[in-house]
């Protein structure tokens, strides 16, 4: 008996054959790079409208800044130093900053000075030859970079309670106008931002709930505003 076997050609059209060649690995998924925290340091140097009198630790500009900074810039971590204290005048800072020593490390300055000495009847001699001390000071502890420098203007006390009862009011606004004027021309001409936000605390008359409780100093929205005004260049300094 003779078995016959059949076998089936394979046929070259077979569309269901794939060879080896074609089938490609499998690549794991490359985890995504994780977003690295950058931290910065600012040193606020002032008086009074620095350190916040009559208002909250957090309602203060430096503290208000520092939030707006790291609530819009993402990964972004502020360490704040304050130098400033009520009734300091320019000499006033001067001592304390060399009491005090800041390492010049910080990415960002901010100055604030020079009420006292309208208000205490000072010299204004002395706000001219201190001041300008006070910059240059300020752009040593910015790591000897001028653009991490932000000069802001002072208030107006006269568009107070306080300040319509305390001498004459537009004296004080006209001696104020002379400090704020000296300093805009000295950080133009030396390059420095200077930012005025004098014309918000002249407002203080009309708009009661710019001034604290104690019915002399900014309230915590006038700090807001001031805030609106320095973020945008603050904000410019700290993600160079």
């Amino acid at each position: 008996m003779v078995v016959v076997f059949f076998f089936n050609q394979c046929s070259s059209e077979n569309t269901n054959f794939v060879s080896i060649a074609e089938i490609k690995p499998v690549v794991a998924p490359q985890p995504l790079p994780q977003p690295v925290s950058k931290k910065v340091s600012y040193i606020a140097l002032g008086d009074s409208y620095t350190i916040g009198q009559s208002v909250c630790v957090t309602c203060r500009f430096p503290e208000q800044l520092k939030k707006k900074l790291e609530s819009t810039i993402p990964n972004l971590s502020v360490d704040l130093k304050i130098i400033a204290q009520t009734g300091w005048t320019t000499s006033n800072l001067i001592q304390a900053i060399k009491e005090q020593q800041p390492t010049p490390d910080y990415k960002l300055v901010t100055l604030l000075i020079g009420v006292n000495n309208q208000f205490q009847n000072k010299e204004f001699s002395i706000y001219g030859s201190e001041f300008p001390q006070l910059v240059q000071t300020a752009i040593t502890l910015a790591k000897g970079d001028k653009n991490n420098v932000i000069v802001v203007s002072i208030p107006d006390y006269a568009y107070s309670s306080f300040g319509q009862q305390f001498g004459n009011p537009s004296k004080t606004s006209t001696e104020i106008d002379r400090y704020n004027a000296f300093a805009k021309n000295y950080c133009e001409t030396n390059g420095v931002t200077f930012i005025n936000i004098t014309d918000i605390t002249r407002l203080g008359l009309t708009e009661p709930d710019l001034v604290a409780t104690d019915g002399l100093h900014p309230s915590e929205k006038a700090y807001s505003l001031f805030v609106d005004r320095i973020a945008p260049k603050a904000s410019e300094v700290v993600q160079k």
